[in-house]
C-alpha cells in the first residue's frame, strides 16, 4: 500500500513538473513582424518590449510594438502621428524616415532616426512609448543617416553614433563611409564636444568593405561592444561587431566577422530568407540574449513583394564574442524558447499565417498608412458605410495626398477584400482596390465610367510616368452601386477578382506579373501595400466612394510545415 501511495505521489509530482515544463516552453516565429516592418530597433525596459522601424514616406511614420515575449506583438501607436511633427509631401516613398533607434533612460523614452531628404537626424522624446512623442528636435552636427543612442549608466553619460562620410569627405571607392561618434547631452537633447571617428570603411579597410551603418553600442564584462550592418541592405547584407576597452576606441574587429548574414548560402535553397543584417541585441525573458534583424523571403532569386521584415534569433557568446546565425547555417523559420507566452489582448497577429477583417465603424488601426501625411477631413469612418474616403484630384503616381489608406501585404500568398460602395460620375472618378509597390508600380482594380457605362477596370502603372494602361474592363449591370473586390497573391502572381452580389465570384484576370510590384523591379526599399484609393484624376470632385471593411488573410506554405 505505501508503495502504491509512493508511486502514486512521484506520478502526481512528475506530471506537476511536465506541465509546469510545458507550460513555460514556447516557439517564437519568425518573421516576427511579417510584410514591410524594416530596419528594426528594439528597447527592454523592465518586463515589457518596445520595437519601431522604418515607414520611408508613409504617414503616419514608425510605429511602435510592444510585447512581453518577443512573439506577440501589438502595435500601440506611431512615433510620428502630427502633421506638425513632420510631413513628407513632395517627397518619393523610398525617400522620409530611415532607420529609427528607439532607447530608454531615467524614465524617458528617446528616438533617433533621419530624414533623409530634408530634416536630416532628430531625435524625440516620449514618457510613454505609446506617445504622445515630442516635436522634432534637429541634430545639426550629426551629418549622415542611422543615429542611435547609446547609455553609459555607470558614468550618466550618453553618447549619439552614426554611418557618415569618408575621411575628409573623400572616399576611396563607392560605399566607403565611417562610423562617428558626439557625446550627447540628453537632457537638452544636443551633442557636447568633437566628433569622433570610431570605424573607418568597416572591417577590414583592405577588402573595401561597403555601407557601414546602423551602428549600435553594448556594454557586457568589461567590454564596449560596437557592431552595425554592413554590406549594403540586399544579399550581401551582414552584421559585424568589433570591440573596445573604452567607449572611444580604439575598436578591434571579431575574427569571426559576420555575425550575422546568410550570403554564403546556395541561392537555390527551399524557403530562402535572405539580406540579412542591421541587427540590435536585446535580453530575453530567460536572461539569455536574442537578436531582432532585418531579413526578406524572396520567392525567387532576390525577388520578393512584402519587404524587408523584422527577424529574430538567439545569440551565443563565445569568449566574449557573440554570433548569430551566419554562413553556414540557414536561419530558422522558428526557435524554441523556456519561457512562457504571453499574448497580448486586442492585437492584430503578425506571425505565421492569419486572416482577420478590419471594420471601419469607430477608428483607423494604428497599422494603416497614408500617403506622406494625414487629412482627416478628407475621409469619415460609420458603423453603416465604413469608410468614406472623399474623391480627391490627386493620383498615387504623383507625390501629394492621395485620397488613399493601405495596409501591408504581409504574406507571399495572401489575399485582401472589400466591399466598395461607389457611383461614378465621369471616366474621371475612379475608385477600388489598390496593390502598390511605390508611385511608379501597382495595379488598380477600380469602379468607374465608360461610354456613359458603370465599368470595372484593371490598370497596370506604367513607370517614370503619371499614366497608366488599361489592362481589362467589363461592364457593371447591378442596380446599386456595391461591388466586391478582391485582390490575391501566389508568389510571383496576381489575380484580379469581383463579385456584383456578395456571394458569387468571377475572375476578371489572373496571371498577372508579380515581379512588376518586386522591390527589386522597382529598385526600392520597400515593400507592397493593400490600398483603398479613390480618385477623380486631377479634376475636383465632390463623390465619394464607400469601403464597407478590409479583409486580409495570409496563406504561406513554409508556416504549414
Amino acid at each position: 500500500m505505501k508503495k502504491s501511495i509512493c508511486a502514486a505521489a512521484i506520478t502526481a509530482v512528475c506530471l506537476i513538473l511536465s506541465s509546469t515544463v510545458f507550460a513555460q516552453t514556447t516557439t517564437l516565429v519568425n518573421p516576427i513582424l511579417t510584410g514591410f516592418y524594416p530596419d528594426p530597433s528594439i528597447v527592454k525596459v523592465g518586463p515589457d518590449y518596445y520595437l519601431v522601424s522604418s515607414t520611408f514616406s508613409y504617414f503616419p511614420g514608425i510605429p511602435v510594438f510592444h510585447s512581453q515575449d518577443l512573439k506577440n506583438w501589438k502595435q500601440i501607436g506611431n512615433v510620428i502621428d502630427r502633421p506638425s511633427q513632420m510631413d513628407f509631401m513632395g517627397e518619393r516613398l523610398t525617400r522620409g524616415l530611415f532607420a529609427p533607434a528607439i532607447s530608454y533612460y531615467k524614465g524617458t523614452y528617446y528616438l533617433t532616426c533621419t530624414d533623409i531628404d530634408h530634416d536630416g537626424n532628430f531625435v524625440v522624446t516620449a514618457k510613454n512609448p505609446a506617445g504622445p512623442w515630442s516635436d522634432p528636435v534637429k541634430i545639426p552636427p550629426v551629418r549622415g543617416i542611422d543615429p542611435s543612442i547609446y547609455f553609459d549608466e555607470a558614468a550618466d553619460k550618453a553618447y549619439i553614433l552614426y554611418n557618415s562620410d569618408a575621411p575628409d569627405h573623400k572616399p576611396l571607392y563607392s560605399g566607403h563611409r565611417t562610423i562617428r561618434m558626439y557625446e550627447f547631452d540628453y537632457q537638452n537633447l544636443k551633442v557636447i564636444g568633437e566628433e569622433k571617428q570610431l570605424v573607418n570603411g568597416g572591417v577590414d579597410l583592405s577588402k573595401k568593405p561597403v555601407w557601414i551603418e546602423a551602428p549600435h553600442l553594448l556594454k557586457r564584462n568589461g567590454w564596449y561592444y560596437l557592431y552595425a550592418a554592413e554590406g549594403g541592405t540586399s544579399v550581401n547584407h551582414s552584421e559585424v561587431i568589433l570591440r573596445s576597452r573604452d567607449v572611444w576606441g580604439p575598436y578591434m574587429p571579431f575574427e569571426g566577422n559576420p555575425i550575422l548574414t546568410q550570403r554564403e548560402l546556395p541561392a537555390d535553397r527551399k524557403d530562402a530568407i535572405t539580406s540579412a543584417g542591421h541587427a540590435q541585441f536585446v535580453d530575453g525573458p530567460d536572461g539569455k540574449m536574442y537578436c531582432i534583424f532585418l531579413a526578406v523571403r524572396p520567392y525567387e532569386g532576390d525577388y520578393y513583394n512584402t519587404g524587408r521584415e523584422t527577424f529574430i534569433a538567439p545569440v551565443t557568446w563565445t569568449n566574449d564574442w557573440p554570433m548569430i546565425e551566419h554562413g553556414e547555417k540557414a536561419i530558422s523559420y522558428s526557435y524554441p524558447v523556456n519561457y512562457k507566452e504571453i499574448k497580448q489582448k486586442g492585437a492584430l497577429p503578425q506571425s505565421g499565417n492569419f486572416a482577420y477583417t478590419l471594420t471601419f465603424d469607430k477608428e483607423l488601426d494604428p497599422s494603416l498608412l497614408f500617403m506622406r501625411t494625414l487629412d482627416k477631413s478628407r475621409y469619415s469612418l460609420s458603423k453603416k458605410q465604413g469608410l468614406t474616403l472623399k474623391l480627391k484630384p490627386e493620383t498615387v503616381m504623383e507625390l501629394g495626398n492621395p485620397a488613399f489608406i493601405g495596409k501591408r501585404q504581409q504574406h507571399l500568398f495572401s489575399t485582401a477584400e472589400t466591399e466598395l460602395d461607389f457611383t461614378p460620375t465621369s471616366e474621371k472618378e475612379k475608385a477600388g482596390l489598390i496593390i502598390l509597390q511605390d508611385e511608379g508600380h501597382f495595379y488598380f482594380l477600380c469602379k468607374s465610367k465608360s461610354q456613359d457605362k458603370d465599368v470595372l477596370q484593371l490598370y497596370k502603372s506604367k513607370p517614370r510616368s503619371k499614366e497608366m494602361d488599361l489592362l481589362t474592363e467589363v461592364p457593371l449591370t447591378g442596380k446599386t452601386g456595391k461591388v466586391g473586390l478582391r485582390i490575391t497573391s501566389q508568389g510571383d502572381n496576381y489575380a484580379f477578382q469581383y463579385s456584383t452580389d456578395a456571394k458569387n465570384w468571377k475572375l476578371l484576370q489572373d496571371k498577372v506579373d508579380g515581379k512588376f510590384l518586386s522591390t527589386k523591379a522597382a529598385g526600392s526599399f520597400i515593400g507592397c501595400l493593400y490600398g483603398m484609393y479613390a480618385t477623380s484624376s486631377g479634376e475636383v470632385s465632390t463623390n465619394s466612394a464607400s469601403f464597407r471593411y478590409l479583409t486580409y488573410a495570409g496563406d504561406d506554405p513554409v508556416f504549414k510545415k
